[in-house]
């Protein structure tokens, strides 16, 4: 896999997407504020990112506003469900840490918080290398989705892992990783971008946006780097 052309193509499509398309930068940001506030009841810029998860070009319009809904409460309900590994983890975890907490007499003893913190911690560990490792599955599972149109294929495990093989384990793996390390390094730019007063605040909501863009298209460039079958 060629990362370095992955990476301009994915960025190319992102500036035709949105500079000089004043109009739709504009809208997808306020879709994703009310995605945000409505606590993602109102999915539409999620149904926009499943577009561009589609490998749809030119960049889509932003249009259609039952289909937006619409798939983009498909990719709520896939997030969601890949989710639940790392849930299940959190909840043991959490439990033990309480239980731990409860059942210990002397509250004031820093030995019983010590091994609650410890459990909690542990707890997040496990379940930050969880995601890390479903991650392999569930972005490919996503685009898998955005390109037949099928629920029911985000979870087709045998396609998913044949599309993997087909690209080839070790290739895949390093499109993630490298996936991971540019939205760590967009959380740290964003992060700093928030302590200007005001204007921080806002330039991320555009940023957001253009991120958003951008991951979608990598994924859907990756995953279309090989034919799918089935």
């Amino acid at each position: 896999m060629d990362y370095g052309r992955l990476l301009s193509g994915s960025l190319g499509y992102t500036k035709d997407a949105l500079w000089g398309e004043w109009g739709r930068w504009l809208i997808l940001v306020l879709l994703s504020l009310v995605q945000t506030f409505t606590l993602f009841l109102l999915p539409l810029y999620n149904g926009y990112i499943v577009r561009v998860l589609a490998g749809r070009t030119p960049p889509p319009e932003v249009d259609d506003w039952g289909r937006l809904f619409l798939d983009g409460w498909k990719l709520n309900i896939i997030n969601l469900i890949y989710l639940i590994p790392v849930i299940v983890v959190l909840a043991v975890f959490g439990g033990v840490a309480v239980l731990s907490a409860v059942a210990a007499r002397g509250l004031d003893n820093p030995d019983v918080w010590a091994s609650a913190v410890a459990a909690a911690v542990t707890g997040i560990a496990v379940a930050a290398l969880v995601w890390v490792v479903i991650s392999f599955i569930s972005l490919l599972a996503v685009v898998r989705f955005a390109h037949t149109g099928s629920l029911l294929q985000a979870f087709n495990i045998g396609a998913i892992l044949s599309q993997i093989g087909r690209i080839g384990w070790g290739a895949w793996i390093a499109a993630v990783v490298i996936l991971i390390l540019i939205g760590l390094a967009y959380t740290v730019a964003t992060a700093l971008i928030t302590s200007l007063p005001v204007l921080g605040w806002i330039v991320n909501l555009f940023l957001g946006v253009v991120y958003g863009i951008f991951r979608a298209r990598y994924l859907a460039a990756a995953y279309e780097s090989v034919p799918a079958r089935g």
